[in-house]
């Protein structure tokens, strides 16, 4: 089945249909058909999701999957969140993200640098689906007081994964894949998709 991912960022293509594949979706980037991105004006990963993937749906007239996604900090009340991709202005630009990250966090103690990211899956059958698809992940870390590792990409090289004593950037890609907040929502997805 073919589906048209709501995004136009290459690493979040990777992943994704790293998990996809496995189950026979063939999955295509919206920027390869010339669809442009809306403007996520929704105010919660589940709002933006939806109306990227109908946006997808509507253009391309295929289903569309959408990821919205984000690092929660607890210690900037949930910030970067919605706006992780363009916390420090321009979209995209992971180092100064990370720079203005970390310059928040400066006074920050260990113990309250505790962060997760979140990931909301939202698969719409068609551009009008009333009942879509939607699945959450969370993985839960904290941040570093520096850069560590050099794969992944957004804010993995400053997210510490307790579970492994390393940082999401230094995890190999087949390990992240399993246990990463877009993981878990794709299990969850995987499930509700089983269960049609």
């Amino acid at each position: 089945m073919r589906l048209i991912l709501a995004s136009h960022n290459a690493g979040k293509l990777a992943e994704l249909q790293a998990l996809l594949g496995p189950l026979g979706f063939e999955l295509t980037s919206q920027s390869a058909l010339g669809i442009d991105e809306p403007e996520e004006t929704g105010l919660s990963f589940v709002e933006n999701a939806i109306l990227k993937a109908r946006h997808a749906a509507r253009i391309s007239g295929l289903p569309a999957l959408a990821d919205d996604s984000g690092l929660c900090v607890d210690a900037l009340g949930g910030a970067p969140g919605l706006y992780s991709a363009r916390y420090a202005g321009a979209h995209g630009d992971h180092a100064a993200n990370i720079d203005k990250l970390l310059h928040e966090l400066r006074n920050t103690p260990q113990a309250k640098r505790g962060a997760r990211f979140v990931c909301v899956l939202a698969l719409l059958r068609h551009a009008e689906d009333p009942e879509p698809l939607i699945a959450e992940g969370r993985w839960s870390g904290r941040i570093l007081e520096q850069r560590a590792g050099e794969g992944g990409f957004g804010y993995d090289p400053v997210f510490f994964s307790p579970e492994h004593g390393i940082s999401a950037a230094e995890l190999d890609a087949a390990e992240k894949n399993r246990i990463s907040h877009r993981a878990r929502a794709f299990a969850a997805l995987r499930e509700k998709i089983a269960a049609l």
